[in-house]
């Protein structure tokens, strides 16, 4: 079988595609035969050996993947092969077959095709622990999401708008900000064009925002941050603008507010129910035609170079998906 390998540390053009044995599961296993695989951030950040988990060599990027099941382990009941799943794995996905624990398996609905499926856990899964688990957001609370257009932030837009709370979506430019409010946001700013916190507090009265969701960190953070209002919650989402912001303490203190980090994959690991009852609400709304996950492109396995470079020089509006 194929797999996109990272056999050492380096940029995506330092990838390669192997030929591979077919897997077999252990027991509670099964084995997926992909047929979409999605690319998150963080993936350009793991081959480069910058992300908190550092898989040995080699590993196969691409944490969400959808397809068919294919043979079943000892011990595992309730699936049967042909069934149509969908998984978060961590790492490993992208490749033609890949084993992942029948506990993690999701059914896919008829309504969701495959390029759906797999992106629907990372952003999506992220921001329902982020809002919901983190931020406690209260419909009505005034929501503001740093890199609005991205596949983490078009996610937090759609949530955050589904939970009842009042959305206002920051990007860099008035293309994203449009794309933004097709998924539910209902003010704007463009931090390119305006200073972020005059713009945000203008936007709430001068009272703030009640919960701040920041896929992208950098030389926002700061004044993003001076915008919060009493009691506000910042959720640390990611990085996407490069740099690891140094916040001073003491706005925590005169704000009165919470800087919150939001790590949904170690909240797969601690809670796993939890995190069942988020995927399956979740799948409702999929469902439902209630959320959508936005695919800004779906490429096939050989032009991974591609598909990085669309996520690292932030190009991407949505989610990029590779099929195999």
């Amino acid at each position: 079988m194929k797999a996109l390998l990272c056999e050492h540390h380096g940029p995506a053009e330092e990838l390669v595609i192997r030929d591979l044995p077919e897997p077999d599961p252990g027991p509670g296993e099964v084995v997926v035969a992909v047929a979409a695989a999605a690319l998150n951030f963080f993936d350009t950040l793991i081959i480069r050996g910058r992300y908190q988990e550092k898989p040995a060599f080699p590993f196969s990027p691409c944490a969400e993947c959808a397809g068919t099941i294919t043979a079943i382990g000892e011990g595992v009941a309730g699936w049967e092969v042909g069934e149509r799943v969908a998984a978060w794995v961590g790492h490993g996905a992208a490749r033609e077959k890949v084993v992942v624990p029948a506990e993690a398996l999701v059914r896919v609905p008829d309504q969701l095709d495959d390029a759906q499926a797999a992106s629907l856990f990372v952003t999506y899964g992220t921001a329902m622990h982020g809002l919901i688990q983190r931020a406690q957001l209260k419909p009505g609370e005034r929501l503001a999401i740093l890199g609005a257009s991205g596949g983490a932030g078009l996610a937090a837009v759609e949530i955050g708008a589904l939970l009842g709370a009042h959305v206002i979506a920051c990007a860099s430019s008035p293309d994203k900000l449009a794309l933004a409010r097709e998924h539910g946001a209902q003010e704007e700013v463009d931090y390119t064009q305006t200073d972020i916190r005059t713009a945000l507090k203008k936007l709430t009265d001068g009272r703030g925002i009640d919960v701040l969701y920041d896929t992208v960190g950098g030389e926002l953070a700061e004044p993003a941050l001076r915008a919060m209002a009493w009691e506000g919650r910042y959720l640390v989402v990611g990085f996407a603008g490069g740099e690891i912001p140094k916040i001073p303490l003491n706005l925590l203190l005169l704000k009165g507010c919470d800087l919150r980090g939001v790590y949904w994959g170690d909240f797969v690991r601690r809670e796993p129910a939890a995190h069942r009852r988020n995927m399956e609400r979740l799948l409702d709304w999929a469902a439902g035609s209630h959320i959508r996950a936005h695919i800004h492109a779906t490429l096939p396995l050989e032009r991974w170079v591609e598909a990085y470079a669309l996520i690292g020089n932030r190009k991407a509006k949505g989610k990029i998906v590779l099929t195999l």
